[in-house]
């Protein structure tokens, strides 16, 4: 096994020369100029050609991509152009509100597409099967921002049970202290109820939002795979033995099927990360994809090949912990 982690961890590195080469790449592409952001409309071509030689962006994009490379093989991920921040700071306090509102996002997908999957699996081509199924092609389809608005007009303004935006209320907030970033454990360690229903309160919408499409397709892959566990022969000698369903079930069929549900959840969490972009913008939360989304607008390029990177990094290891699970789950798997 640790023959296959440094394996794992080596072909990270050619990914990452491609994400690095393609982000800068694509940046570079899109019109509008950091100089240009930062001093506005109305500065002379001579101020502009200034912050940009302070900058380094009048040098050629090879350069400028070798510095890049340079700075990140030293784990110097740079220096917002636009707040001045530096990024690795920046991270500290976004990262873990975008893991928060993934973790939350994937326990929704989980705690409801497993059980929808098995239940149409059990109920093949009955009603029950079509109306699972009829719900998760719902769920992959809704788009991300008319679903997040929909439940701010429906709960926040028209029945006004949860808050619209945020990750926590003003008036908690000044009982309140962040220590690791993580606000519900933070609350539960300050053992803050107050801080902790609105923390809870806060997060219920675009988690919701965020986990509809993990759900559906957790939900299709669980009842495939159940599907193909149900029709093995071992689950006929354990029926034929006179085993309790449930236990036929669980403990069998389940068991056998949980390499490709265990699969599909640590590349949709992994999907999480990234691809958040949209719910933390309407939502108004503080993290990865509303960060980058704002670096593209404001073209501070250090911002957008910072958090990718960092994003990709996540991507990969988690998918590496996700296959070493596959040892766990069944032990006839074999690293190599």
């Amino acid at each position: 096994m640790g023959l296959y982690i440094v394996k794992r961890l080596l072909s990270l590195l050619p990914v990452l020369l491609g994400i690095t080469l393609l982000v800068f790449g694509f940046l570079h592409l899109i019109p509008g100029d950091p100089a240009v952001v930062l001093l506005g409309e109305r500065a002379t071509p001579d101020q502009v050609a200034a912050l940009r030689t302070a900058l380094g962006l009048d040098r050629p994009l090879p350069v400028q991509y070798l510095i890049f490379l340079g700075n990140l093989v030293q784990f110097n991920l740079g220096t917002s152009i636009i707040s001045g921040i530096p990024i690795a700071d920046e991270l500290q306090v976004r990262v873990p509100a975008t893991f928060e509102l993934a973790i939350a996002a994937m326990l929704v997908a989980l705690i409801l597409g497993i059980p929808a999957g098995i239940i149409a699996a059990i109920n093949k081509n009955r009603w029950l099967d079509h109306l699972t199924m009829t719900g998760s092609l719902l769920g992959v389809s809704l788009p991300v921002y008319w679903l997040g608005l929909m439940l701010i007009y429906l709960f926040a303004v028209n029945l006004q049970w949860l808050p619209a935006s945020g990750r926590i209320s003003v008036d908690a907030g000044l009982t309140f202290r962040s220590l690791t970033g993580f606000y519900v454990l933070d609350a539960m360690l300050q053992l803050n109820g107050r801080a902790l229903v609105d923390v809870l309160a806060h997060l219920i919408l675009p988690a919701l939002t965020l986990g509809t499409i993990p759900l559906a397709i957790i939900a299709r892959i669980t009842r495939s795979a159940m599907l193909d566990a149900l029709a093995q022969d071992y689950i006929r000698t354990a029926r034929a033995k006179g085993l309790p369903e449930f236990w036929v079930i669980c403990q069998h069929a389940f068991k056998n099927a949980l390499l490709p549900i265990s699969t599909i959840t640590g590349l949709q969490f992994g999907t999480l990360l990234g691809g958040a972009i949209l719910t933390e913008t309407i939502f108004a939360w503080p993290g990865l994809g509303s960060w980058i989304y704002q670096g593209i607008l404001e073209r501070d390029y250090p911002v957008v090949q910072g958090g990718v990177v960092f994003v990709a990094i996540a991507f990969v290891l988690i998918n590496l912990l996700v296959d070493l699970s596959y040892g766990l789950i069944d032990p006839r798997v074999q690293y190599k």
